[in-house]
């Protein structure tokens, strides 16, 4: 198998940008506003899961810190259009930080599992929900000046988020049925 100069296989390597671009693709469906945190609720934030969820610690982990590094280098990948530094700054920082080392955990759960079935692939993105949202609401409470007010703020997404969730681990059995591996 080729190898790409990082020491990837070229599969590997091939894998992890197209699903950057795949999370850079649910940045096309707008954000919406909700309250004052100014972080919106997007479509985006499932691909972090799904990354995890499909290709592992390894991979998906790599897919989302692609997709960030491209986004901070100023590419509009976010929902809205947005890019650049000034994301990771401002209000949703945090959470957009926290995709990183939510992929992993889901990618983590999901490869000790001896059969990743869909309560193991449950588990496992709720973790990773969790993950980002400690980070996401705790960078908020530091941006806001109020961790508690972060956190009522951040009740708006609990909703959406979980069902997030559930259609990741829906879609993650489906892909790892057609034989997709995690590594």
């Amino acid at each position: 198998m080729p190898t790409s100069r990082a020491g990837l296989p070229a599969t590997d390597l091939a894998r992890t940008v197209v699903f950057a671009a795949f999370i850079a693709v649910l940045g096309l469906f707008p954000g919406i506003y909700v309250g004052g945190s100014g972080v919106p609720i997007v479509l985006q934030n499932i691909g972090p899961l799904l990354a995890g969820s499909v290709f592992g610690p390894r991979r998906g982990t790599a897919s989302v810190v692609l997709f960030l590094a491209l986004t901070a280098l100023g590419l509009p990948l976010l929902s809205g259009g947005r890019g650049g530094i000034g994301p990771f700054l401002g209000p949703s920082g945090g959470f957009l930080l926290g995709w990183i080392p939510s992929a992993l955990v889901v990618g983590l759960i999901v490869t000790r599992a001896k059969r990743p079935t869909l309560p193991v692939l449950l588990v496992a993105n709720l973790a990773g929900l969790v993950v980002d949202y400690a980070l996401g609401v705790g960078w908020l409470g530091v941006y806001t000046g109020h961790l508690g007010t972060a956190a009522v703020q951040s009740l708006v997404f609990v909703p959406g988020d979980l069902a997030k969730v559930v259609v990741a681990s829906l879609i993650a059995v489906v892909v790892g049925r057609a034989g997709w591996s995690r590594a």
